[in-house]
């Protein structure tokens, strides 16, 4: 018998457009039960996220949880600091008053020395190109250790050339860094809406991504990091054709009836479910039945819009 459908329980509000970019945010049906920290709020509080060892390991992590309540740690958010900036492959809830070792790909090939003895939540994650190219790689590869991070450092490569950027360590978020002003400006069309607890991501005309917690007050922690990720990856965009309404609501129920296995997380509390061809792309966490945390991505498309790729560039 196959996997139960994910359970999403959210629906839909109105759209957002502005300069190509279209957010649909998404609210939910029911009250959420597990109760969970955010881990920017986490780490004001005391979290601590280090290397395994004076030694390191690229591909792993230790998050120390001195608090009790559980912190989630959601996929793709960036670590920064330590020995080289980190990108979590997939959401991690982390139990009170523990410590588990969390799965992460590098987004700093050029830096292999500690600046600091332990991390911080960086001001932004990646973008959904970046995601959903780590979930596919991870997908392939049947969700392996460590199998995402060619996909990833590819993915940096691509995002400063794109951008013109020159990174002495080639870390990710000195693309962030290069159009800091004009993020800014863009991200003020897309205020958090109250009580909202996910989005749909639309680009050029069409659904990119989901992404959805089950309580709206980790969600409002995440989203400011979330949105300048979308943004990042709409500078392509720019001045596209607005995402109809009816494509996004579309998208969340693609993901609910994706293809998905599930099996016990591999760090922290909860079942981890991938998600994977054919349809969209990505995972999803459970805890006792209740959807904690889905970030999906549907199938890529040519590139283009309001950036030049180098080879079209007109010197």
């Amino acid at each position: 018998m196959p996997d139960a459908p994910i359970a999403l329980h959210a629906q839909p509000g109105d759209a957002l457009s502005h300069l190509g970019v279209t957010v649909l945010p998404l609210f939910p049906r029911r009250a959420p039960r597990a109760g969970y920290l955010a881990l920017e709020h986490a780490l004001a509080l005391g979290l601590v996220v280090r290397e395994v060892s004076d030694a390191g390991s690229v591909a792993d992590l230790v998050v120390e949880n001195p608090l009790d309540q559980p912190v989630l740690l959601y996929e793709g958010e960036e670590l920064t600091g330590a020995k080289q900036d980190r990108i979590l492959d997939v959401a991690v809830l982390v139990p009170a008053r523990a410590a588990v070792a969390v799965s992460v790909s590098c987004v700093e090939r050029g830096r292999w020395s500690a600046r600091t003895e332990a991390f911080w939540a960086a001001d932004h994650m990646p973008g959904p190109s970046m995601r959903r190219g780590k979930a596919e790689a991870l997908s392939g590869a049947g969700w392996a250790r460590g199998s995402a991070q060619g996909a990833v450092w590819a993915e940096v490569d691509d995002r400063h050339r794109l951008l013109g950027v020159r990174s002495p360590t080639a870390a990710h978020a000195d693309a962030f860094r290069s159009r800091h002003e004009e993020l800014a400006r863009m991200a003020a069309a897309f205020p958090i809406q109250p009580g909202q607890c996910g989005t749909v991501l639309g680009l050029g005309g069409r659904a990119v991504c989901m992404d959805l917690v089950s309580r709206p007050d980790a969600f409002a922690r995440l989203w400011p990091r979330l949105l300048r990720g979308y943004l990042l990856d709409a500078l392509e965009h720019l001045g596209g054709p607005a995402t109809p309404q009816a494509a996004l609501e579309a998208l969340p129920a693609r993901v609910a009836a994706a293809h998905r296995t599930r099996a016990p997380a591999r760090a922290g509390l909860g079942q981890t479910v991938m998600i994977g061809s054919p349809g969209p792309v990505g995972s999803a966490l459970e805890l006792d039945g209740e959807l904690i945390q889905v970030s999906a991505f549907a199938g890529r498309e040519p590139r283009g819009g309001g950036i030049a790729r180098p080879s079209r560039r007109r010197g």
